[in-house]
C-alpha cells in the first residue's frame, strides 16, 4: 500500500507541476484563455483581472504539485490539489456538455485536449487525490520552518519565471509561429488528409410556402421554386494545418499576404494586436525603428487588428497591415513585438523589452 501511495503521489505531483509550468511559460496565453471563459460565462467585467488571476492560479497549481511530489508540507499540498480538483472537475464537466470553449487550456498550448478528454483526465486525478487524502492522517512533518522556507523560495522563483516569460516572450514556444517555421508551408494541407464534411440544405419558396431541400433533391430545373437561403452544418471536422488564418490586408482592402511571405530579403514585422492597448513609448520606438529600417532598405510592416480609422489617426507613413486579432495573439505574446522573416521563414522574435538596437539590424 505504501508503494502504491508513493506511486500515486508521483503521478499527481508531476501532472500538477507540468500543468503549472507549461502555463507559466506562456502566462499571457493563459490570461487569454481566462478571457475566453469570462466571455463564455458572461463575466466580461472580470476581463481586466485575467492576467493576475492566471498567474495566481498557475502558481497555486505548481506549488501544490511541488508539495505533493517532494513531500514538503505534504498535508497542505494534498489539500491544495483536492480543492483544485473539487473546483475544476465539475467545471470541466459543464464545459464538456456545453462546449463554449473548445480547448480548456489545462496544459497551455503544449498539449491540446478536448473538453471530454479533460473531464476524463480530471476524474482519474480526482480518484488519485481522494486516495491520498484518505491517508493524510499518517503523514508527519519534519521541520515546518525549513519546509515553508523552501516552498516560499519556490513560489518566488516560479512567479519571477512567469513574469520573465511575460516580458521577454516564452522561453519555450508551443505556438505555430515559432522560430524556424515557414509560414507558407505551415498553411499547406498534406495530400490525403481529410477535409471538413458539411451537410448543406437549400431553402426554396413556392406559392408562399418555404421548403428545405438537400443536394440530392433540390429543384434545380424547376423554375417555379424561388431560392431563399442556404444553410451548412459541419458534420465532421477535417485536418486543419497549424497555420490556417494568416491573411494581411492593407487599409485599402488589398491582400498583401504573399507579397510579404515571398519577399526574398529580410522583413521586420511589428506586431501590435491593438494600437490603443500598446504603451505609447514602446509604440513610438517601434515607429522610429520602422523608419530607420525603411531608410536602410529593410522592409518593415506594422501588423494590427485595429480599425482603418485608428490606423489613419496614427499619421504615420509606415506600411500597415490589418490582421485578425486571434492570429496576432498567436504570432506574438507582446504588444508590440517584432518578428524577423525572410522568404516567409521566421528567423527571430523579440518583445518590446528585448528588441535589438537599430544599429544591430544593419548587420543583416
Amino acid at each position: 500500500m505504501k508503494t502504491i501511495r508513493y506511486f500515486i503521489r508521483v503521478i499527481v505531483g508531476v501532472v500538477f507541476i507540468f500543468s503549472g509550468f507549461v502555463k507559466a511559460v506562456d502566462p499571457l496565453g493563459t490570461a487569454y484563455k481566462f478571457q475566453d471563459y469570462f466571455q463564455a460565462f458572461n463575466l466580461e467585467f472580470l476581463r481586466s483581472l485575467a492576467l493576475p488571476l492566471a498567474i495566481i492560479l498557475i502558481t497555486i497549481e505548481f506549488i501544490a504539485g511541488f508539495s505533493v511530489l517532494t513531500g514538503l508540507r505534504l498535508k497542505t499540498g494534498i489539500w491544495g490539489v483536492l480543492l483544485l480538483m473539487i473546483v475544476f472537475t465539475p467545471l470541466t464537466f459543464i464545459l464538456a456538455l456545453t462546449n463554449p470553449v473548445s480547448d480548456c487550456g489545462c496544459f497551455g498550448d503544449a498539449i491540446h485536449l478536448t473538453n471530454w478528454q479533460t473531464f476524463g483526465k480530471n476524474i482519474v486525478l480526482l480518484l488519485f487525490v481522494l486516495f491520498l487524502f484518505t491517508g493524510r492522517k499518517n503523514i508527519t512533518g519534519n521541520n515546518p520552518k525549513r519546509e515553508w522556507s523552501i516552498i516560499s523560495v519556490a513560489i518566488i522563483l516560479f512567479v519571477l519565471f512567469s513574469l520573465y516569460n511575460l516580458k521577454y516572450l516564452p522561453v519555450m514556444d508551443f505556438l505555430p509561429y515559432k522560430k524556424g517555421v515557414n509560414i507558407n508551408e505551415g498553411m499547406i494541407i498534406p495530400e490525403g488528409k481529410p477535409a471538413d464534411e458539411y451537410s448543406t440544405t437549400f431553402i426554396y419558396e413556392k406559392d408562399g410556402i418555404q421548403k428545405e431541400f438537400t443536394l440530392e433533391n433540390y429543384p434545380a430545373d424547376d423554375t417555379t421554386w424561388l431560392f431563399v437561403d442556404q444553410k451548412s452544418k459541419l458534420l465532421k471536422k477535417g485536418y486543419r494545418p497549424p497555420i490556417h488564418d494568416f491573411s494581411i490586408m492593407t487599409i485599402d482592402n488589398e491582400d498583401i499576404t504573399q507579397d510579404i511571405l515571398k519577399y526574398p530579403e529580410y522583413t521586420v514585422l511589428m506586431v501590435t494586436k491593438k494600437l490603443s492597448e500598446a504603451d505609447s513609448v514602446n509604440l513610438n520606438y517601434g515607429f522610429e525603428l520602422g523608419h530607420f529600417l525603411e531608410n536602410s532598405s529593410t522592409s518593415f510592416y506594422v501588423l494590427t487588428s485595429s480599425g482603418s480609422d485608428e490606423v489613419k489617426q496614427m499619421q504615420s507613413d509606415l506600411r500597415f497591415g490589418l490582421m485578425d486579432e486571434t492570429t496576432l495573439k498567436s504570432m506574438m505574446r507582446a504588444n508590440p513585438g517584432y518578428i524577423l522573416i525572410k522568404n516567409g521563414t521566421i528567423i527571430d522574435k523579440w518583445s518590446w523589452a528585448n528588441v535589438p538596437d537599430k544599429e544591430i539590424f544593419n548587420n543583416l
